[in-house]
């Protein structure tokens, strides 16, 4: 299932980025051999499984599961993700996307311990 992902897109994204350095998150489903031997072509950020994430995206990510309505088809999932992505205040993203060096610092001064950011 992986490589349907990594072949087509991701292998191909990578190779055009001169440079680009992959962030995997070690979570469990994504240290399947497959992914491992995909992966080991490509320079990766060493990221121990379950640290913390201060990318603003998780953020965002987690607007929207709090706003995400029920929904009984994959239709209606995709029409309702959709409607919630392009109604997501933009200021928030752009507070999340600022705040990123004082998140940065917090997370240096902690030691990459908890901070108040996450």
């Amino acid at each position: 299932m992986l490589m349907i992902v990594f072949d087509p897109y991701v292998g191909p994204f990578l190779n055009g980025l001169p440079g680009a350095i992959f962030q995997q998150d070690n979570a469990r489903p994504h240290t399947a051999r497959v992914a491992e031997d995909f992966l080991r072509h490509f320079q990766t950020l060493a990221w121990p499984a379950r640290s913390l994430d201060l990318s603003p995206v998780e953020h965002v990510w987690d607007q929207l599961k709090r706003q995400m309505p029920s929904c009984h088809s994959v239709h209606d999932l995709e029409l309702a993700v959709q409607d919630l992505w392009v109604h997501l205040p933009q200021d928030n993203i752009r507070c999340l996307i600022n705040s990123m060096p004082d998140r940065v610092a917090a997370c240096i001064a902690a030691g990459g311990g908890p901070t108040r950011y996450c």
